[in-house]
């Protein structure tokens, strides 16, 4: 590079052959920039990422910036974005270029972070426990008794182990002074620390070279430092440790499945817990096991609908009891979320020095809490520079909500209403200071383009006090509009990378060389084994119905008249099940593959991210298909391409998934779905008055063409066909091989045998499959076909009572 690019250099830029957009870069007049000084000059931190930078052509930063999307989009990251049409999963906006800071600076950010996370937990315990601040007047009562927030059943509960907070998050900007300042507290149920290892993940994608190069703090010891520390919340070896969600309707799901995935823990619904004697208890097909960690990603009134919020319905009854027995820990406690208040801000210099002696290392936003007069005066005279919102929120004042509404518009368009509004409702409200963020860099158009940022930085609780994730995720704007309020229109994340100017060390949540220990996998829950049962059930339904399907559209094809006896018989069969042939793709098969999604989507800590992709990618081409294919070859065709991507997700689950209870589950879904699909076809299409070709096709749909002509040396016949389809042990699509594998499947699961009994489900699959091993072609008839689906779906539903309920 030579020398440091000046202003000049960025304005007129030194070459055209494809770095000139990054040499161009300008920071906005009056903004502090994270990549450039006040003096135009390439700030010491990012100078070597720069110079990666204008070394690249534009083709290979897109090229690299591909990449980091493709991992996301393999990885299936999302969130869920609300709207007035309803909510939709969308693919997490990545901004591709990291935020550099140095660590020096980094340090000093910490330690006022480490700071206001010892006064949050001094303050709730406060107004949890002996109530000093509001006796002593240094806060509003008001701003307590009437914050929805405020949890009256947790008063006077202390937490198992004494803290209220465990893990913490900040919302932190640059102002143009270049001072960083709080702009919220995240203490309800901090989200995105998930997000940020995906952020470092695909940006490392992108920058692999630079970041191997560049000294760059890793996230993995913040997360070991924070698992350890749960671990050492158990009351005993064998407590769990769960992650518990609202459920996949939550827009930051996929985090909670991929931080319970990472760290090892169960991720858990309230519907999975119960309260026994004071204990939180999970139901697992094994039976009720002890909970005695629960990081809980929902709010706090609707954890329990016994004594908090009665109308939740993802709450588990009873779960305060079970604090009040100090038998379970939550992180964080329990009515916590009243930290997120916006109008504390106003509060928290004068806080901490009444609790600590000691001014804020990192000061909060200016903030002016209008039900007091001084205050409101303030607030009103300087309504300019204001953005006013509800006291109570917790939503960050940049959220892009419409909570919030800048003070300038108001003077605009009611300039003498002002002060009575203020009068009228001003402890509902709060005033805070306009703030212009900081700008870096942000890859828009092909070119480098400053976008306002604020950064989401993580606490953790540890052995050693609180540990500050050395990164976190930065909120890019969606424009250059530098007043914070319109931050999030449109906007992405990015990576932050602190620097430091030495080697760091390379943590990973990986056991040291040396002993260890194999543990078996934790205890099912049962509604994870519900899922994957059905997740089983749904894949084989519609393999199932992929093969009848083919076989229709290629005779189809072939004769053109759907009135033809054997299709005019198969489409009867089909419609009885619910399938329409007029559709190539029909309906009802979309349906099957959505459920499939949707049952898999309620796992995916237990599903590996091939095996979502892959069923994913099924369900967008099953759906692109039923738009475009028409009946008859077109659809034969599709059917057979869809039938391959089907046995791929089939194979990739066969191949990785640990052989433990939850394969178990997923594997007698598929089994007893593909006995209940060959007793069925083998019932109304082998018996004596079936159309010709019948045999031929019940062959081709059960993939056993190649293996009838090898066995037999006659022609198709009912008896053959039989004999292959019903009875014979080796062929994986016959009745009696469901059954051997059924048999299998369920000596292994839990409490099958109860002092040396077998379980009720245990001996109705032994008593099918014995009725079964001993019949003969000649003893098959329409009626034992009959009989035998009854039964089947009688051991679905005996299985459902004993371990899903």
């Amino acid at each position: 590079m030579g020398k440091k690019p000046t202003a000049e250099l960025r304005e007129e830029p030194r070459d055209r052959t494809g770095n000139d957009a990054v040499l161009g870069y300008a920071p906005l007049p009056g903004v502090a920039d994270e990549m450039v000084d006040t003096n135009g000059a390439i700030r010491p931190v990012w100078q070597r990422f720069f110079a990666h930078l204008s070394s690249m052509p534009e083709k290979d930063l897109t090229e690299r910036f591909t990449r980091a999307d493709r991992y996301l989009r393999d990885a299936g990251v999302f969130y869920r974005a609300y709207g007035s049409a309803g909510s939709a999963e969308r693919s997490w906006p990545l901004s591709h270029v990291p935020v550099l800071i140095d660590a020096r600076e980094w340090e000093v950010v910490s330690a006022g972070l480490v700071q206001r996370a010892d006064l949050l937990e001094a303050i709730v315990a406060d107004i949890y426990g002996q109530n000093r601040l509001v006796a002593q007047g240094v806060l509003p009562p008001a701003l307590i008794a009437a914050n929805p927030e405020y949890q009256r059943p947790l008063v006077g509960v202390t937490p198992a182990g004494g803290h209220y907070l465990h893990f913490c998050a900040f919302e932190i900007g640059r102002g143009p002074d270049g001072n960083w300042w709080v702009l919220a507290d995240r203490t309800q149920a901090p989200s995105g620390a998930g997000f940020a290892l995906e952020n470092r993940v695909a940006t490392t994608r992108a920058f692999s070279d630079i970041y191997a190069e560049t000294p760059v703090h890793r996230l993995a010891s913040f997360f070991g430092a924070f698992r350890d520390s749960l671990q050492g919340m158990k009351h005993s070896g064998d407590d769990r440790i769960a992650v518990l969600t609202p459920g996949p309707a939550n827009e930051t799901y996929y985090e909670h499945a991929y931080i319970a995935r990472y760290l090892g823990f169960m991720l858990l619904e309230g519907e999975d817990l119960t309260v026994v004697n004071g204990k939180v208890m999970v139901r697992t097909v094994s039976g009720l096991k002890p909970i005695t960690v629960l990081w809980r990603r929902l709010d706090s009134a609707y954890a329990d609908p016994l004594e908090l919020n009665q109308n939740s319905h993802i709450g588990t009854p009873g779960l305060v009891e079970a604090l009040r027995a100090e038998s379970v820990t939550i992180v964080n406690a329990l009515g916590s979320g009243i930290i997120e208040t916006r109008a504390l801000l106003a509060f928290m210099p004068t806080i901490c020095r009444r609790l600590f002696g000691e001014e804020l290392k990192l000061p909060s936003i200016a903030t002016w809490w209008c039900g007091q007069k001084d205050e409101r005066g303030h607030v009103a005279d300087n309504i300019e520079k204001m953005v006013i919102g509800p006291a109570y929120s917790r939503a960050p004042f940049f959220d892009d909500s419409g909570e919030s509404v800048l003070g300038s518009t108001l003077r605009a368009a009611a300039k003498d209403s002002i002060g009575d509004w203020l009068d009228c409702d001003g402890a509902k409200l709060v005033g805070q200071e306009v703030v212009t963020l900081s700008t870096t860099p942000a890859w828009i158009d092909g070119k480098l383009t400053p976008r306002p940022m604020s950064l989401r930085v993580f606490a953790a609780r540890t052995a050693n006090g609180w540990q500050i994730m050395p990164g976190g995720f930065a909120r890019i704007g969606g424009s250059d509009d530098v007043s914070a309020i319109a931050m999030q229109s449109g906007g992405a994340a990015a990576d932050v990378w602190i620097v430091s100017d030495k080697p760091v060390e390379r943590h990973t949540l990986l056991p040291a060389e040396g002993s260890f220990t194999r543990n078996m996998p934790g205890s099912l829950p049962s509604r994870a084994a519900d899922n994957l049962f059905w997740l089983g059930r749904y894949i084989e339904r519609a393999e199932g119905a992929l093969r009848i399907l083919r076989a229709w559209h290629a005779r189809f094809a072939e004769a053109a008249d759907p009135s033809q006896p054997l299709l005019a018989d198969v489409t009867a069969y089909l419609a009885a099940v619910d399938i329409d042939t007029e559709d190539a793709v029909p309906n009802t098969l979309l349906r099957n593959i959505d459920s499939a999604v949707y049952s898999a989507s309620n796992i995916r800590d237990r599903f590996s991210p091939d095996g979502w992709l892959a069923l994913t990618d099924l369900a967008k081409t099953a759906r692109r298909f039923h738009e475009t294919i028409s009946p008859g070859d077109d659809a034969s065709h599709a059917m057979t391409i869809l039938l391959r991507k089907l046995a791929g997700f089939a194979g990739l689950v066969h191949e990785n998934m640990y052989r433990f209870t939850g394969w178990r589950f997923l594997s007698l879904g598929r089994h007893i779905e593909r006995g209940l699909h060959m007793t069925r076809l083998l019932g109304h299409m082998s018996g004596t008055d079936a159309p010709d070709g019948a045999l031929d096709m019940l062959l081709e749909i059960g993939d056993s063409v190649m293996t009838h002509r090898r066995r037999y040396n006659v022609n198709t016949a009912r008896l053959t066909v039989t004999d292959l389809l019903a009875l014979d042990p080796l062929n994986p699509r016959s009745i009696l091989f469901q059954m051997n594998e059924i048999h299998r499947e369920v000596e292994q699961l839990p409490n099958a045998l109860v002092n040396g009994q077998m379980s009720p489900f245990y001996r109705e699959a032994m008593r099918l499959h014995s009725g079964l091993a001993v019949m003969t072609p000649e003893t098959m008839s329409v009626d034992v076909y009959r009989r035998l689906e009854r039964e089947l779906e009688l051991l679905s539903d005996l299985l459902a009572r004993t371990y899903l309920g």
